[in-house]
């Protein structure tokens, strides 16, 4: 297809395309200053075909963004939350001599040439890219390696593209829509509404930090249509919205996504009439493939929809055989091409081009999907699966507790036993385990309750369990 951003300069020239706090540009503007970055970036020499960012959520990095993909780079988008150590990896990895920074970060890292966005050398007159390839690889990200160590996800135009065509054909699209981008831009949550805006003509609004009382403002006094948010940004946003505030006529949509939220925000976003649509998706599918519309919210709480209109989901054994209850297949033509530097990860998870996402799942009886939890995570306890997502749900509605995370650890008889770590909390082990007996079978109540040292979550906001089940032997236990 031609070049996204110069098609969308023609087509809507005057169109706001991007306000970041009282900057806002045109998409004619978005192109110009593109097209001068990306002759910023060529005259440094670098001849790599891969060139990694680290970036916040702000003007600088959008325009170096949009310049690569007129240079033909692929961004190879690092995590700026991740350690020294973990981000030489990903670069080691990814085989990349150049990396471009925001000005506010300071890491020293192992590579070639390390450049802040505001010390790009004077640059010369470039000629776009005329096309973008479907096929093209404009995008490599680091899965948040929750059990073991990241993979970079291989991303095309053409992903991209569907993954849009997708989002479009569930939420609607018109020329007013605006979308508040708080979510990293290093994920694919955040890059997809970039991605969106170039096809759709769509506003987007970015946001470098999240705060729960400056966005709810926004929300109720501008005309923002549309937001993407995890669970842990809805919680904070309906926490502390005041009891009869409303978001402004025109918001209609509010996208979760990054893994389930507890029932009692989920009410509380309705007491507000805030248009939730719960989502299902991966970096391997390039952003969201199953969503569940605002209109169901309420008969379907706790599900994540029906397959979005390009994508086909069934419900597989790890072998591929049908079941009621199992493992989630799809088909997607938004689904990754490969992994960077193992070729075979991918196809060791597709059968007759339907992969295997390693989630376990089912459909009731109107095709609803419900997410059980993810395959490494899922404990085995007695011959009972336990799956932690469903323990924590149950959780969610105790009084007294903010956040516990479940997971299984060895044990002798039983061969794993699920226990928890919580928040520093006013509740003891005891009521804990009560609560627990009076929502679940006995055996999914953890055995043991210990407190937090640190709460570890990706950038997307999802729970890394690996690390609470490493610092088990050092906490203290609940009694």
């Amino acid at each position: 297809m031609e070049n996204w951003l110069t098609k969308r300069s023609r087509l809507t020239p005057n169109r706001v395309a991007v306000t970041y706090q009282d900057k806002e540009l045109t998409f004619l503007e978005v192109n110009q200053q593109a097209l001068r970055v990306a002759g910023r970036i060529a005259a440094i020499g670098d001849k790599n075909d891969k060139i990694a960012v680290i970036m916040t959520n702000n003007l600088s990095g959008y325009l170096v963004i949009m310049a690569l993909q007129q240079l033909g780079q692929t961004i190879v988008f690092i995590n700026r939350r991740l350690s020294v150590d973990e981000v030489n990896y990903q670069l080691q990895d990814a085989g990349v001599t150049l990396l471009l920074t925001d000005d506010a970060y300071d890491g020293v890292l192992a590579v070639n040439r390390q450049l802040k966005f505001s010390s790009l050398p004077e640059g010369k007159k470039i000629q776009p890219m005329a096309e973008f390839p479907d096929e093209f690889v404009t995008s490599i990200m680091y899965t948040s390696g929750t059990s073991n160590r990241p993979k970079g996800v291989m991303q095309t135009f053409h992903n991209h593209f569907m993954s849009a065509v997708g989002s479009a054909l569930n939420l609607g699209v018109t020329a007013e829509d605006s979308w508040l981008a708080v979510v990293p831009i290093f994920h694919i949550s955040g890059f997809s509404i970039l991605m969106r805006s170039l096809i759709y003509g769509m506003h987007v609004i970015l946001i470098d930090k999240f705060d729960a009382e400056k966005i709810n403002h926004m929300l109720v006094h501008d005309t923002i249509t549309t937001m993407s948010v995890v669970p842990v940004m809805l919680q904070q946003l309906v926490g502390q919205l005041s009891e009869h505030a409303n978001y402004n006529r025109q918001f209609r949509a509010m996208l979760l996504g990054g893994g389930p939220t507890n029932r009692i925000t989920l009410e509380k976003a309705q007491s507000h009439q805030i248009p939730i649509i719960q989502s299902y998706g991966m970096t391997e599918t390039a952003s969201q493939v199953v969503a569940l519309d605002a209109a169901s919210i309420t008969t379907k709480l706790g599900s994540v929809g029906k397959p979005l209109f390009p994508v086909s989901v069934e419900i597989r054994n790890t072998q591929g055989q049908p079941a009621t209850t199992g493992n989630i297949w799809i088909k997607t033509p938004t689904l990754t091409v490969g992994y960077l530097n193992n070729s075979q990860q991918l196809s060791n998870n597709i059968v007759d081009g339907w992969f295997n996402t390693e989630d376990f799942g089912y459909f009731d009886a109107d095709g609803f999907l419900y997410i059980q939890g993810r395959e490494g995570d899922m404990i085995s306890s007695g011959g009972e699966n336990i799956f932690p997502d469903e323990v924590e749900s149950a959780y969610a509605n105790m009084p007294g507790l903010d956040a516990i995370v479940v997971f299984g650890v060895a044990d002798d008889k039983w061969g794993s036993v699920p226990v928890a770590v919580v928040s520093d909390t006013h509740v003891s082990a005891r009521q804990l385990r009560q609560f627990g007996r009076e929502k679940l079978a006995h055996y999914k109540v953890p055995q043991h309750f210990y407190v937090a040292k640190q709460w570890y979550r990706t950038a997307s906001g999802k729970v890394q369990r690996r690390y609470f089940a490493a610092d088990v032997p050092e906490l203290e236990e609940l009694q």
